[in-house]
Parts: structure tokens; sequence; C-alpha cells
């Protein structure tokens, strides 16, 4: 635990912080201005330093190379004095315990730069060893071009040396390449040390450049993390170095490390540019809990549809259409990449209805793997009396026939060949093949999506469990669901097609058999939000938008997660969670 660094933004592993120093500093950042190192222990015994509030001092320390073995480390293993003031301790990823301090500096960092697969599983072993409220130090390594990867890794400090080392041998930084100053006919920059002519330009002014570089490349990653945007731009960034883009598909595979510290909503858009979406948190999580916790509950037959560029599906042009033609006899499901498959219960859960994607009429492999993967598993888990398929050519209907063909069964087409879904001829095509069908209710649609979205927030059964007895009012999208007397549990939130719950509903949450997402407080009663000193525990499957239930001697509460569930426990600064209603024990 820390008293110098508190987290105030957060976008999966990268956080925006204040390194809480008497001149506060913002996080992802240089330090080099605060940073004072009082030795190394191998070359001489070294006094503890007074230290003060001014400074991020990194105690006495002893180094460890990468592939030091662990018997060495452990025989020359240093321990770390309790200090009063701001504090770092030098650790080897391959050896990393928690001593205390405000920031942990990677010793083998150096060993690891240059090699994705090392660099991720360095950054999570440390990160998973140290407190979640202390920073992580990169010192030698930070380019323009690598920072943004590192800090999105989870890093959070970072010094000009590499910078001004690469300057001094004549190399002028670019968040894209390294040039020699040799080759550059004109300066691609505008900084204060670019401002002079060309042949003027020094290696110091070298230097000097590829700092300011630096800065206002952590500018921009900080301004994405505070907008929950960093993802799409580090999936451009990483293109410019191989190893880069090989790190991130790395820390993408890390997915217990990212997935606790992804949001389950937000509001910044997932831009799809490029195929590594596919990979990304929210996209996986996303179709994992499709296609093991919703349970379809209509008897009506399935309609296969292509998504649509508007959001939710159900406002499109095209989507009214449909809906025109089916007239509620089925049940639709979109096919969409990145998303993979979206019932239309969960059209306005996040993220089928927060991102953004490249449609060229065209998918990739890629695309059409996973989609037809995630299909696959939906129609395992979930069993039709018919099938329809109210798609063009365009690969999905490659897909659902290799689906067809992996599940043995049998499904209707309904759009000719080279024709589109909204053609008149494709949608009597769809109305014909659901004759004799019958409608299903307002009111069954309305309680099912509530139960849907139970299932995805909660866990497989969930919307059984919890409303399995219910009245709703209000309309789609903003269902309020109450008990058969009258008794509101919870308001349908359309931002993020989640469920806002009342005390009475929390009450029943924690009485039923659905999976309780917890939050156990000191004594006193929360108003406005709980602080992360004032937490006793919580619920380590907690996720930063959970809804949770804030229990203490003093209170009983119901708020949504601003931490997840680890950080909660372990932190001593910032918001856990805020409340939305409580009542006092």
């Amino acid at each position: 635990m820390t008293d110098s660094f508190e987290v105030h933004a957060r976008d999966g592993a990268a956080r925006v912080g204040e390194l809480r120093l008497s001149s506060p500093i913002t996080t992802p950042a240089l330090v080099d201005d605060v940073l004072e190192d009082a030795g190394s222990l191998w070359s001489a015994d070294r006094e503890v330093p007074p230290g003060d509030e001014s400074a991020l001092t990194v105690l006495p320390h002893r180094a460890f190379p990468g592939g030091t073995a662990e018997e060495v480390q452990d025989s020359f293993a240093v321990g770390y004095p309790d200090v009063d003031y701001p504090s770092v301790a030098v650790v080897s990823s391959e050896h990393v315990e928690d001593h205390g301090t405000d920031a942990y500096a990677l010793s083998n960092v150096q060993s690891v730069l240059g090699h994705g697969a090392a660099l991720v599983e360095a950054v999570v072993e440390v990160r998973e060893a140290i407190p979640t409220d202390t920073a992580l130090l990169f010192s030698g390594v930070a380019t323009p071009r690598n920072v943004a990867l590192l800090a999105y890794a989870g890093v959070d400090l970072f010094d000009e040396t590499a910078a001004i080392v690469k300057g001094t041998e004549g190399r002028y930084l670019t968040t894209d390449d390294a040039y020699f100053l040799e080759d550059l006919d004109e300066l691609p920059c505008s900084c204060p040390a670019c401002q002079g002519p060309r042949e003027s330009f020094t290696r110091e002014d070298c230097a000097e450049h590829n700092v300011n570089a630096l800065a206002a490349e952590l500018a921009i990653v900080r301004r994405r993390i505070r907008d929950g945007r960093l993802r799409d731009y580090v999936e451009g960034q990483v293109r410019h170095d191989q190893w880069l883009t090989a790190a991130m598909r790395e820390l993408d595979s890390q997915w217990e490390y990212l997935e606790r510290r992804t949001p389950i909503l937000r509001d910044a858009l997932i831009s799809a540019a490029t195929e590594d979406t596919l990979r990304r948190v929210e996209i996986q999580r996303f179709a994992d809990r499709v296609t093991t916790r919703y349970r379809n509950r209509f008897e009506n037959p399935l309609v296969l549809v292509p998504c649509s560029a508007a959001k939710p599906y159900s406002e499109s042009q095209s989507h009214r259409q449909f809906h025109d033609a089916v007239q509620w006899r089925a049940h639709l499901v979109s096919m969409t990449s990145p998303i993979g498959v979206v019932p239309q219960e969960l059209e306005t859960t996040y993220p089928a209805q927060h991102y953004d994607t490249v449609v060229t009429g065209r998918w990739s492999e890629d695309e059409k793997s996973f989609v037809s993967e995630v299909l696959r598993r939906y129609l395992e888990r979930n069993e039709y009396a018919d099938v329809i398929a109210h798609v063009p050519d365009e690969g999905y209907r490659d897909i659902v026939e290799r689906v067809e063909d992996r599940l043995e069964i049998d499904v209707t087409y309904t759009v000719p060949e080279g024709g589109h879904p909204t053609d008149e001829t494709s949608l009597a095509n769809l109305s014909e093949s659901l004759s004799g069908e019958l409608k299903y209710s307002k009111r069954e649609r309305e309680h099912n999506t509530v139960r849907a979205i139970a299932d995805y927030l909660l866990g497989d059964g969930a919307g059984d469990d919890l409303f399995g007895d219910i009245r709703t009012t209000s309309r789609y999208p903003k269902i309020q669901v109450r008990d058969t007397a009258d008794t509101q549990l919870a308001t349908m939130v359309p931002q993020y097609g989640t469920l806002s719950f009342t005390l009475a509903g929390a009450r029943r949450w924690l009485e039923s058999d659905a999976p309780v997402k917890r939050v156990e407080i000191d004594g006193f009663v929360p108003h406005g939000s709980v602080l992360a000193p004032g937490v006793v525990d919580a619920d380590e499957e907690i996720r930063v938008g959970d809804e949770v239930i804030v229990d203490g001697p003093r209170a009983f509460a119901v708020g949504r997660a601003e931490m997840f569930g680890r950080e909660m426990a372990e932190s001593t600064r910032g918001v856990a969670c805020e409340i939305r209603h409580v009542e006092e024990k």
C-alpha cells in the first residue's frame, strides 16, 4: 500500500495517476526531475537517506540482471526499510516481493526489451506481486515509439535516459521511427528544439527534441487513458515495430491480468480498425458471456440477420424492415465483426452498441473464423426448432454454412444468391418462412430481456433466480422491473444495457442463488461514494462498472464499482464504488 500514489483513471492495465509529492506529478510521466537514487549496495554500504516529500527516493538496492540464479537473488536480497517519504524499491521480475514502497523499479528491464513475450511476462509478474496502488518504474528504455505500449501494459513511470542517449548518438526519435541525423533533409517536428535551421541542428538539440517527443507522446497516452481509448491508439502505434505488435498480442493472451482490470462498460466507442480488435478483452468477454451465460427463453425460430451501422440495431432502417417482416414471430440474433453474435435482448449491452468498424463488404479469414466459432458455441448451447439465415452472400453466408456443416443442422436461407436482405423478395421470403408461427408478447420480450441481461452481468441462471416472477413497466429500453407487490427492483440502463438495482432488488439478489458481488465496509454510513480506505474486503470477481452490494455494520447499500475487487481491498486512496441507494442499520 502507498501514501504517495493514487490512481484517478483506468483503461485496462493503464492508469492515469498522481504521484503525490510536494509538487504532484500526473502519470504516466517522466520523473527524472524528482528521482533521487540512494545508490547500489553492490559497490558500497549505504545509509538510508533522509528523503523528503519533494522527491521519489530509490532506496539503497542491489539490482539483478535477467537470468540471475534464484539462489543468488535470495542470498543477496535487500531488506527495504519502512520510511515516511515517497520511496522506490528495485526488484527483478524473477524475484519480486512487496516491500511496502510507493513504487517499484524493474532491474531486468533491459533484458526483456525487444522481446514481446519476455516483456509482458515481466510486467505481469511484477504487477501481480505488488499492491495495485503502487507505481511501476521502467528506467532507461522509454522512447516515443514504445512508451504507449509500455503504459498500456501497466507501466507508470519513465525517465529520459534512452531518449537522451539516442540523441547524443545522432538518432532522431519520432513515434514511428528512429532516424540518423545525416539522413534528415528537414526536421519533421515543430518542438522548440527543432525551430532553427536544419544545418545548425546539433546532437544536443537532437537529445532535447527526443525528450520533447517522449513527453508529448506521454501527454497523448494520458488523454487516451482518460477517454478510455488507449487500446485504439496502441493498435496503430505498435505497427511501427514488430516486437511491439508481438508484445500487444502477448498481452492479449494474459486474459486474467487484463480482464480483471478492464471495465465491463464505458462511454468510449471501440474503434475496430484492425484484426487485433478481435482479441480485445471487451470483445472476447462479450463472446464468452454470450456463449456461456446467455440462454434463449423464446420458443420461436431463430432468425440470423446482419448487423447495422446504426446502434442499437433495432433503431436502424434495415432492422426495422426485418422486424416488420418477422412481426415478433422469431428470435433475432445479429451477426457482426468484431462482436460475434448479439441476441436481440443484449443489443444495448456494452460493447454491442459501442463499436464502430471498417465496412468494406469483405470479411477476412480471421473475422470469419471468430464469428463462426462464436455462432457454433451459441447454437450448441441454445437449441432452436428452426434456424433461418436472413443474410447476404458477403461473408455472412459462408460463416453460417460452416456452422451448418459442423453441427449438422438444417438452415433455411431467405436471401437469394446475389440479393440483399432488405430487397422486397428477401423480406417476402423471410415473412413466408415464419408463416404459422405465433407471435410472442411485449411482456415476454421485456421479461426475457431483463433475465438475459442479469445472466450476462451476474452469471448463468441469475435471470431466473432473480427475476422469475416480475412485472415490467415503462418503455423499452428504459424498463423498470418490479415484483408482484409492485416494489421496484431494478431499472434497465439503456446507455450500457445493464441493470441498476434498488435496495429491494439488492436484498433479493443477496437472498437468491445468483453470484453476489459484495463490498464489505467499515462501521460508517456511506453517502455518495465509498473510498478505498473504508473497504474491509471485496469480492475478487468485481470489475469496474459492476453492480455491487455494499454491506457493513452500520449500512446496507447498492452502487457501482469504480475499482476491481482486489484493487478495492488493497488501495489506500481513491473511490472504490459510487453509492446509489443506502440504508442505515
